[in-house]
């Protein structure tokens, strides 16, 4: 799954608060002046998560900011839900992949590709404090060890 261009917006917590299981490509669903702000790189979805309610995948509290404040109807909210498009047989294996708690879906980062705005969603399990430390441990070694060459 190569995007095609660079991030519009991309969850850089997440990678650092979840172990990463597998990731997958979705669709969503804007209106036409939240896809001119997603493309003017104003698309926030760092804190956001995704839901399945009623055999349909949600994009919860991703921030959207109007592309023109003064053009935008006046009941337009910044952080609605906002619907992702995937296949029935994507969300009812995501469904039963949720279904146990243990797992989470977070979004990675939306991009761009052949024109339309793609979000990356992650299956992810939750880090522990422990877990942090070590990637923390890691990532200081690795950066020694290309300091030291």
């Amino acid at each position: 799954m190569e995007p095609s261009s660079a991030p519009i917006a991309e969850n850089r917590r997440a990678r650092f608060d979840y172990e990463i299981k597998e990731a997958l490509e979705a669709g969503i669903e804007l209106a036409g002046f939240e896809v001119k702000s997603a493309k003017a790189g104003a698309f926030q979805i760092a804190g956001s998560h995704v839901l399945i309610r009623g055999g349909e995948a949600w994009l919860v509290n991703a921030h959207i900011p109007p592309y023109q404040p003064k053009n935008t109807p006046p009941d337009y909210e910044e952080d609605r839900a906002r619907r992702l498009l995937l296949s029935s047989a994507e969300i009812k294996r995501l469904e039963g992949i949720l279904r146990d708690k243990i797992l989470h879906a977070v979004p990675l980062k939306a991009y761009l590709k052949h024109g339309l705005i793609k979000l990356e969603v992650a299956v992810a399990r939750s880090r522990r404090k422990s877990d942090k430390r070590d990637v923390l441990k890691k990532r200081a070694h690795h950066r020694e060890m290309r300091e030291v060459k």
